[in-house]
């Protein structure tokens, strides 16, 4: 007599979900499944070159970075391109790894660079892993961020000016 096996496997945990803060009006927690049930799936099939290992060959699926922050409504005035080029977006992962774009990267008016926040990587389901920001331009996957803990945008306001003695301003012609 034979038995038929069923195994029951247990699924993974979860990863924990990523904040998305910063000088937005409606700051969110997400998760993977989040990402793949409130935004469209888009796919990049990405090469980027590892110094140790050489070209790494890989497709993603995942939601739009600029529609997930949309959706959280940035302070900025969209309807003004230069107030939209000051915002900065840091994404930092588990390991302690970040990065620092431009929204005028992803902006449609600028770069529109369609950066992921990968729900899948080569078929796979990231949810136990986290999502993983997604650079399709970039030759190095040094932008490319795993298990996603954090996402900031806010505004650059420029480089602190050094005080000027009044004794070396110039002086207006009269």
């Amino acid at each position: 007599m034979s038995r038929v096996s069923t195994q029951h496997r247990t699924p993974l945990p979860a990863a924990a979900p990523f904040l998305l803060r910063g000088e937005v009006a409606r700051p969110v927690s997400l998760t993977v499944t989040d990402l793949r049930e409130r935004w469209a799936a888009h796919r990049a099939d990405v090469v980027f070159h590892c110094t140790t290992d050489g070209p790494r060959h890989h497709t993603f699926e995942g939601a739009l970075l600029r529609d997930v922050i949309a959706d959280a409504s940035p302070d900025f005035d969209a309807r003004r391109r230069k107030d939209r080029t000051r915002y900065l977006l840091a994404v930092t992962g588990g390991d302690g790894h970040h990065t620092v774009l431009s929204w005028a990267e992803v902006d449609a008016d600028f770069g529109d660079i369609p950066i992921l926040l990968a729900t899948s990587m080569d078929g796979r389901d990231l949810d136990a892993e986290g999502s993983q920001l997604v650079v399709p331009s970039d030759h190095c996957g040094a932008r490319y961020v795993s298990a996603i803990t954090s996402v900031w945008l806010g505004a650059y306001a420029g480089p602190p000016l050094p005080p000027v003695p009044a004794a070396d301003l110039p002086v207006p012609p009269r």
